[in-house]
């Protein structure tokens, strides 16, 4: 080798060996050099920026949509909307402190910061650069060019100033990373291992199971650790730890296992390591003091490698080393990495991929509302415990009207504020399905041609604010969970399967209950009763609107739930309870866990316990477990509505990162269930005058489940493909029986009744029409009564 390729070569060892260094120099051994040699024609790439051109000025919807401070003064004065009217021009501002005194909408490219709001005030490094803040001028409004519509922010210029970079979670609650990809030094059991140590991961029921909620080492000393591998160079920032979640310790009474604090290393080949370090030496981390509230450690410079590892240093002294891990990270460009290239998830949709609070998302209603005035109409039906309005987007080519023939669909989320990736494709979907619209889509224009389509994004506004202050991996499983007032919405309504069971158990003649339509029982009415505000908001809603086929989304999980999701055997928690429609049931969770990215991959791994990939994806609720009064059961055994539980993923937040792949996995099925209310029968019950029968009853031969008609004689009645005897029947007609096919294709049958009144009917319509009185007899009959009276009299 020559002298220039010596030093060369020198140089180029120099160069690709500082990554590793933190902010004391320390050797770095050979054998990690040659993982690098791979990535520098890329480390330009990814650490040197352009010189900005100049400030922008472009502006987009999201920031056309915005007032001004004038405006908003303007608006405050302006009266309120009471309660369930639709909302003219944009959803009206709450008085709920000082936060929410001026609205000053942020651009959508800035990211919240990272973990609580907390902004990150390190020394800066010299590779890493802030937004610029962009003034939010107006552009003038062109609504004929469709291409203006664009809920991106504009592109903000970067100038050269040093900041500390936020990178997301590498994935290990979202199943990004892989179970192979998880080691540990020891392992306590099979139930314990590495495998186990991802963040909120639950535990099973039982204890000593293949589903234990931790990693924990086989034994409690300095040498145990954990480890992650990136399977490529990243540069990790920080380190969020949990303890081990455990029923079984739970009910004993005992306080579980945790690490107190640790250390953290990184490698390239998992021999030679380097190890966080401050001024003093080794960094010791301070870690859990309890199991269950997430702990974010963040490194004092980031440490690039392949490998991550976690050493416990100290350990709760009741227990023993267990830990549940995520890693925060930015996976540094790898060109020879084509396999990872080629499986990027990336999306082409032109949509506002953030974490919305609730002042932005009433802003984004309104922009959406503003950019599809003719299909669009923003109202609320009730209001939090702590006054937040639930706001819905009804989505129609007749907004504010329910036309006959013309089934009504719903979207709810935020049942569980803590489940927010619900409530954000609810807002995505608003958008996609506007810009479709407005691009002339022909199958979204024939959806809102011929459904009228409603979106609740959150019921639990309340429950949501907590989480999104705490932020996305720190919340832990519970935190915004419940109301204000501690209810879980998700089972806070009515028991109704009680009261039908035991009345088709005991053949209650006199006080049968109806196998649909249930009545509220009394005692939830009243204001004693342990009832949301939300709750009572909701079923108003439900009761209001004659609602055909619904779905409310959840998170945990990946899976759909379909009812019954209470037992009906008395002492289980766990058995499969049917509807009289289990077979339409079974079907419209398919059709969504089906067009779904992952939920039918057979590869995937369970979240936590439970592996639905013997259903493809769905399951039944009281086969998972039993819940007594759920919106599913309610709205079926109360309501014409036919509802479902879509769990969308493993992590109930998300980080911000991850919305555009979310998007991607869930676009077609969000869109596919709504095409699914299409499915069965339709049609008008009148009278043989022509008059419209509400409330008749339209009962299947076969289907121990009847539904009723709207107030305008219209209904509508999910089957599956199939031959089926249908009867209408109301008080005061005879019956009407009719042969109605279902085809394959997409589209209720119509299959109209004519009904006509019985004798006892006419008899009374007479009665009233007399004023009850006897119809007057004719001069004949008088005088043959007059005849008759004379003769007994005679005699």
């Amino acid at each position: 080798m020559g002298s220039w390729g010596l030093k060369g070569f020198l140089l180029l060892l120099g160069v690709v060996t500082v990554p590793l260094l933190s902010e004391r120099a320390r050797p770095v051994p050979p054998v990690l050099t040659d993982y690098y040699l791979q990535e520098i024609p890329t480390q330009d790439h990814n650490y040197a920026y352009p010189e900005p051109e100049g400030p922008s000025t472009e502006t987009g919807p999201w920031e056309e949509g915005v007032p001004s401070e004038g405006e908003m003064e303007e608006r405050e004065r302006q009266p309120e909307v009471e309660d369930g009217e639709p909302v003219e021009g944009e959803p009206e501002l709450e008085e709920r402190g000082e936060e929410e005194e001026n609205w000053k909408t942020q651009s959508p490219s800035k990211e919240k910061p990272k973990k609580g709001g907390k902004s990150d005030k390190k020394p800066p490094t010299p590779h890493q650069e802030k937004p610029a803040k962009n003034s939010h001028k107006k552009s003038e409004k062109n609504k004929k060019n469709i291409e203006k519509y664009s809920f991106e922010g504009p592109e903000e210029v970067i100038p050269y100033e040093d900041t500390r970079e936020s990178c997301p979670p590498l994935g290990l609650e979202t199943l990004k990373i892989t179970d192979f990809q998880l080691h540990a030094s020891t392992v306590k059991r099979y139930g314990l291992g590495a495998h186990r140590g991802r963040l909120n991961i639950q535990a099973g029921v039982n204890e000593n199971d293949m589903f234990d909620g931790a990693w924990c080492a086989g034994r409690s000393d300095l040498q145990q650790w954990f480890e992650v591998d990136a399977r490529r160079l990243t540069k990790f920032t920080g380190v969020i730890t949990q303890g081990r979640n455990s029923l079984w310790l739970y009910w004993q009474g005992k306080r579980s296992d945790w690490v107190t604090s640790y250390s953290v290393m990184v490698s390239n080949d998992s021999h030679a390591w380097v190890t966080a370090r401050n001024e003093s030496g080794e960094m010791i981390f301070e870690a859990n003091n309890e199991k269950e509230i997430p702990v974010l450690n963040e490194l004092p410079e980031p440490l690039v490698g392949r490998y991550i590892r976690i050493n416990p240093r100290s350990w709760y002294e009741e227990g023993s080393i267990c830990m549940r891990v995520e890693v925060l990270g930015c996976l540094l460009p790898d060109p020879n990495n084509y396999y990872h290239r080629r499986n990027e998830m990336i999306t082409t949709d032109n949509l506002d991929f953030k974490h919305h609070n609730y002042k932005e998302m009433r802003q984004l209603m309104k922009v959406v509302n503003e950019m599809c005035p003719n299909i669009t109409r923003v109202y609320n039906i009730g209001k939090s415990h702590l006054g937040l309005k639930l706001y819905a987007m009804e989505m129609s080519d007749n907004p504010g009207e329910h036309e006959v023939g013309e089934p009504e669909f719903r979207y709810l989320a935020g049942a569980h504020g803590n489940e927010v990736i619900g409530r954000e494709l609810l807002l995505l979907l608003m958008q996609f399905m506007c810009l479709e619209y407005l691009a002339g889509n022909p199958r979204i224009k024939h959806l809102i041609k011929e459904t009228r389509i409603h979106f609740l994004p959150s019921i639990n506004p309340d429950g949501y604010e907590k989480a999104y202050e705490v932020g996305s991996e720190l919340g832990g499983w519970s935190l915004g969970r419940w109301t204000e007032d501690g209810i879980d919405i998700n089972n806070n309504f009515p028991d109704l399967n009680t009261l039908l069971w035991e009345s088709e158990d005991r053949k209650l003649v006199s006080r049968k209950v109806p196998n649909h339509h249930i009545p509220i029982p009394e005692w939830y009415q009243s204001e004693n009763a342990t009832v949301a505000l939300e709750t009572r908001a909701v079923i108003a809603w439900m009761e209001k609107i004659p609602f055909v086929l619904g779905g409310n989304l959840q998170g945990g999980e990946l899976v759909v739930a379909y009812p019954y999701d209470m037992v009906r055997s008395v002492w289980k928690t766990q058995e499969y309870t049917a509807t009289p429609d289990d077979h339409v049931f079974r079907w419209l969770a398919y059709s969504y866990a089906s067009t779904h990215r992952l939920m039918t991959d057979v590869s995937r791994r369970p979240c936590h316990t439970e592996d639905f990939q013997k259903e493809d994806g769905t399951v039944n609720g009281a086969s998972w477990h039993t819940v007594a009064g759920s919106i599913n059961d309610f709205s079926y055994l109360h309501t014409n509505c036919f509802e479902v539980s879509i769990y969308l993923g493993c992590d109930k937040f998300p980080h911000e990162s991850d919305l555009p792949e979310e998007w991607e996995n869930n676009r077609e099925s969000l869109i596919v269930f709504m095409e699914q209310v299409h499915r069965g029968i339709k049609g008008i019950v009148k009278d043989l005058q022509g008059r419209a029968i509400p409330n008749a009853i339209i009962s299947v031969e076969g289907v121990n489940h009847d539904i009723r008609t709207a107030v305008d004689g219209d209904y509508w009645r999910l089957l599956n493909p199939g031959e089926y005897l249908v009867t209408a029947k109301a008080e005061g007609f005879s019956p009407s029986t009719k042969d109605c096919s279902v085809g394959y294709e997409m589209g209720a049958t119509r299959c109209d009744f004519r009904l006509t009144k019985t004798n006892m009917a006419r008899i009374k319509e007479i009665l009233q029409r007399f004023g009850k009185q006897p119809v007057s007899l004719s001069a004949r009959q008088r005088r043959q009564r007059m005849r008759l009276a004379w003769r007994r009299a005679q005699t």
